[in-house]
């Protein structure tokens, strides 16, 4: 009887709900036995180790076996014939991104052992750690939409508390109230599209809303929809929620910004995945391919060019983070099976190359104290493993090969491109320009921050710095591992990973009778049952060099536009007016006292000569968290109104 016992809960269907467990019954035994330092780390060690050990077994049936693993806690159906009771659900899609979730989380806690070391109060760190990575998890196993909304409650105030924990860091405080009060206001636009969606469907299973709301759109689901996406994109900080993710990530310790950036922005991209693909099924409409297009290319050229005018390394990170989110759903948003294999590829290539450039900078500030660019400098003499570790994400987040940014990055150029040729809407090659120009803008801001940071002179401040602990580069060397062999193998990351989560994007019948039972949404949808798309695409040489050679010329071509529109705007500026040569482009040789600039400076030309465009985004972000709500609030009346016109 014992035997079968453990056989039974060793059935993969129990495995999602393990997984959760693991982290929320480790921070329970933390608040109990979280006074011994030893015991805390082997509780936290063995709930992330858990939970990550459990999601790869489900690689094979999922990913391989394309099978949907469900587990209800209740019964499925009453007599009125409605799905009750919590509902989990693993389907590709969402095991993809709980194994991001969960390596994250992992790769944090290891290295938390030393950087926390000199925090007070560690047991409580570990309770919240651990209660983010849970709500985050049950998040995107959920299949119930309330039993989502209560996991974005726990993963945002742990994730507030989190953001405060450092309480003596200037800003702390109000950067985890802006947190609070913006959260706040997403989780209750998410509780509001909940309950407009129960009102009309009378249920709250993700699989039967799928199978009543395509074919029953009116008022109450549209606004239904705008609440639900607009709850969803604070959590992912898409524009205009962007500073957010700055504000967090400059208080919070560097273990939590990895949460922050890799995981919570990835909750959001999955809930607007579910809503838009699942949920609503809208993604066949072009209003709503531009919707989601548009949105991400803005994000990812906003932020790119807020990331080069900051002076502090987390700062600076944060705006890079969001404008990489940005890639992840311009490339979603294509609805080609292309686009949305590149889009998942890249999400998880963010996780990796995001999560060890601010390990790297967690680093610099462990021993430094300071994150300032203005005050460090030459730190690859004194900690020369940190230094490699951190070119490695930063070449990875510039798209250079052979790391995983640029097979990622290659991919969306060609999902963008092949879209616009496809549909002879000119404006999706226009998407490819702004990535392009946005991947050279990042590589420009990380040259900077490489020349602030470890070369350069040292400053006397920094002359007793030491190389970090070894369980800190332990945590680091893993992540740049992954980002240079998930660069090197795209085909196997593809086949394994990417290529099964997005098939289940153009299957949601798969998805319905799998939660429900075979042939439950033909029964219950008929002839309006979504037929399964047939995924194929080509995908053309990421390691072809004369592809990258056309990658060089187009990127060359649009450096050339931007400094001829910045020499424009220089010529204009002054005209009638003697010109200083420094405005003459292509000029080399300036005079001494403009070529002597600091490693923080190296491009004050380009933001002099775009310094309207920086004023008016410096005007913009106040810092005040009623502008912010006010920011949410526009964004809402926006989205339900362009809603109510194309839906």
């Amino acid at each position: 009887m014992s035997s079968f016992n453990i056989l039974y809960f060793l059935r993969p269907e129990h495995f999602p709900i393990f997984t959760i467990m693991a982290y929320f019954l480790g921070a329970f035994f933390i608040v109990l036995l979280g006074k011994n330092r030893t015991l805390r780390n082997i509780i936290a060690f063995l709930s992330t180790g858990t939970a990550l050990t459990l999601l790869i077994a489900l690689i094979k049936p999922i990913m391989l076996n394309h099978q949907i693993v469900a587990y209800w806690m209740g019964r499925r159906f009453p007599a009125g014939g409605y799905a009750i009771g919590i509902a989990l659900e693993v389907d590709a899609l969402g095991l993809f991104f709980g194994l991001l979730i969960a390596t994250a989380v992992f790769v944090s806690c290891l290295y938390s052992f030393q950087y926390m070391r000199r925090d007070d109060n560690e047991p409580q760190y570990y309770t919240l750690f651990l209660m983010l990575a849970g709500g985050v998890m049950g998040l995107v196993l959920s299949g119930d939409l309330f039993n989502m909304f209560i996991m974005v409650e726990i993963l945002t105030f742990a994730a507030v508390a989190l953001t405060a924990f450092r309480n003596q860091v200037t800003g702390a405080l109000e950067a985890a109230f802006k947190y609070l009060v913006v959260g706040c206001i997403g989780s209750t636009c998410i509780l509001a599209g909940t309950i407009l969606l129960y009102q009309q469907a009378h249920t709250l299973n993700l699989a039967q809303l799928a199978t009543i709301i395509p074919g029953n759109l009116n008022t109450n689901t549209i606004v239904a929809f705008a609440l639900l996406f607009i709850g969803f994109c604070t959590k992912a900080f898409i524009v205009p929620f962007h500073p957010l993710a700055a504000d967090a990530h400059g208080a919070a310790p560097a273990s939590i910004s990895v949460l922050i950036s890799g995981v919570l922005t990835k909750s959001g991209i999955y809930g607007i995945i579910r809503l838009t693909y699942f949920l609503f099924q809208l993604m066949n409409l072009g209003a709503m391919q531009f919707w989601l297009v548009f949105l991400g290319s803005v994000s990812m050229f906003v932020c790119v060019t807020m990331a080069l005018a900051q002076h502090d390394f987390k700062r600076l990170l944060a705006f890079h983070s969001i404008s990489q989110i940005g890639y992840v759903l311009a490339a979603v948003g294509l609805s080609t099976a292309l686009g949305a294999s590149a889009g998942l590829y890249h999400a998880m290539n963010h996780t990796l190359f995001k999560g060890l450039l601010f390990l790297a900078a967690g680093a610099v500030l462990h021993e430094t104290g300071t994150t300032d660019l203005g005050k460090l400098g030459g730190l690859s003499k004194k900690m020369p493993h940190t230094t490699v570790l951190f070119l490695i994400g930063a070449a990875s987040i510039s798209g250079i090969p052979p790391f995983n940014g640029f097979a990622s990055k290659w991919l969306i150029y060609q999902a963008t491109y092949e879209k616009a040729v496809e549909s002879g809407n000119i404006g999706f090659a226009f998407v490819t320009i702004i990535a392009l120009v946005t991947s050279t803008l990042t590589l420009a801001s990380f040259v900077k921050v490489t020349q602030s940071v470890f070369f350069g002179q040292l400053p006397k401040e920094c002359e007793n710095v030491k190389e970090v602990p070894f369980g800190m580069r332990f945590a680091m060397g893993i992540l740049a591992l992954l980002c240079i062999v998930t660069g090197l193998l795209p085909n196997a990351v593809q086949t394994y990973l990417t290529e099964p989560a997005a098939r289940t994007l153009f299957r949601v019948t798969e998805y319905i009778n799998g939660m429900l039972g075979a042939g439950y949404a033909e029964n219950t949808m008929g002839m309006a049952a979504p037929e399964a798309a047939t995924i194929s695409y080509k995908i053309v040489g990421v390691w072809n060099p004369l592809n990258w050679l056309v990658l060089l010329m187009i990127a060359l071509l649009s450096v050339c536009i931007v400094a001829l529109a910045s020499r424009y705007d220089a010529v204009r500026q002054n005209k009638g007016k003697e010109v200083a040569p420094k405005y003459s482009l292509f000029y080399g040789g300036e005079d001494t006292v403009f070529s002597q600039v600091g490693g923080g400076d190296l491009f004050w030309g380009f933001k002099h000569n775009w310094r309207h465009y920086f004023s008016f985004m410096h005007d913009l972000h106040s810092g005040i968290v009623n502008d912010y709500s006010l920011w949410a609030v526009i964004a809402l009346a926006l989205a339900i109104l362009y809603a109510l016109i194309v839906l």
